[in-house]
């Protein structure tokens, strides 16, 4: 059996979760995954309790009610919005259909690893960008956008909370387009962001180089039924539509889904808390020692810690707290770690056991 080079080579990426680590155990208190800390809508839940009924049926392929509904609330035509099992299957098959061993690909890091490794599957060919605040090297980053390639920028990027302004992504999109170059953002947390809306989801009206990336996942808290959607010019989005495996997102899902989008006050509270509880673990963990936090603009923090991040992950899941361990995100090593903004009570329990540390 031969098999393709990008094949044998590829490392599936790593991510936090308490399947991130031997023998979860659900008790412990997990600091690791950037879900809202208000988890899923009560509409949400009641959904998927008061649907089991339709397990048995097969679910819309084209997630056709879920997409009017997404219209209405992103106003782009639903023509121009993919449905997926959670933001990461729209990553991959955007990578499969629109790159090659021919395409020039530039991803700034420390960022998200699954641009990497679907690119990578693609055959692309990847340059790195290294800045810690994308937002205040926009000039030399702009000056490597590749021709006829493509780049990927998470806004706010995870795992370092920054935010870039609209203005600068609008100074990005103009020359990505010059260059004939795809550009590809993920605001899978945007709509978690308390202070700013940077959102660029409009231009895709009038830029077909551009496609957003959402997930439901984050927003709103529905991480075990895995749906995200993407938001691109009818042209990209009609293959998008076409390749994607058939009944990609389950029922429950596109249910779940419609009810959490169709809970207004839902983000408003979210957005909240988190910047309530954002201050509150900043200013406390800031007081430690061994810890010194990056300003962040949503619902994580990422922690240059001078405790090595394997032994302080092993040491806090003793406490049952995990937490993400970031030494193996490209552009970071083992001194740093990312947490996750959760309730004061839940705060409060981190803060104590770092203390003990």
């Amino acid at each position: 059996m031969k098999l393709d080079s990008t094949i044998i080579s590829h490392k599936p990426v790593s991510h936090g979760g308490i399947y991130s680590i031997p023998n979860p155990d659900p008790k412990i208190l997990d600091f690791s995954s950037n879900i809202n800390p208000l988890g899923p809508t009560p509409k949400a839940v009641k959904s998927i309790k008061s649907n089991l009924k339709t397990l048995s049926i097969y679910p819309d392929p084209e997630s056709s009610d879920l997409r009017k509904i997404l219209q209405k609330y992103t106003k782009i035509p639903s023509s121009q919005i993919v449905v997926g099992n959670g933001a990461t299957e729209i990553i991959y098959n955007f990578c499969r259909s629109f790159l090659s061993s021919k395409t020039k690909v530039l991803i700034p890091i420390p960022t998200f690893g699954e641009y990497e490794a679907a690119a990578r599957l693609s055959g692309a060919k990847i340059t790195f960008f290294k800045t810690f605040d994308l937002e205040k090297d926009i000039d030399n980053f702009i000056s490597k956008l590749p021709n006829n390639g493509c780049i990927f920028i998470c806004n706010p990027n995870n795992p370092t909370g920054n935010l870039i302004s609209k203005n600068n992504l609008k100074k990005i999109l103009s020359q990505a387009k010059r260059n004939n170059c795809l550009m590809f953002v993920d605001e899978c947390f945007i709509e978690l962001v308390p202070q700013h809306e940077e959102s660029i989801i409009d231009l895709v009206k009038k830029n077909d180089n551009l496609i957003i990336l959402r997930s439901l996942t984050k927003s709103f808290g529905l991480a075990g039924i895995r749906i995200g959607y993407g938001v691109s010019s009818k042209k990209i989005i009609s293959i998008l539509n076409k390749i994607k495996i058939p009944w990609n997102v389950s029922g429950l899902a596109q249910q779940a889904a419609k009810e959490s989008i169709s809970t207004p006050n839902y983000l408003i509270k979210s957005k909240k808390l988190i910047l309530q509880e954002l201050n509150y673990l900043k200013a406390n963990i800031s007081k430690l020692d061994k810890f010194d936090c990056y300003d962040s603009t949503t619902n994580f923090i990422l922690i240059k810690t001078k405790i090595d991040s394997d032994e302080l992950q092993k040491k806090l899941l003793q406490k049952k707290i995990l937490i993400r361990n970031c030494s193996n995100i490209r552009g970071l090593d083992h001194n740093f770690i990312r947490i996750a903004v959760k309730k004061r009570k839940e705060n409060q329990k981190l803060l104590r056991a770092l203390k003990e540390i």
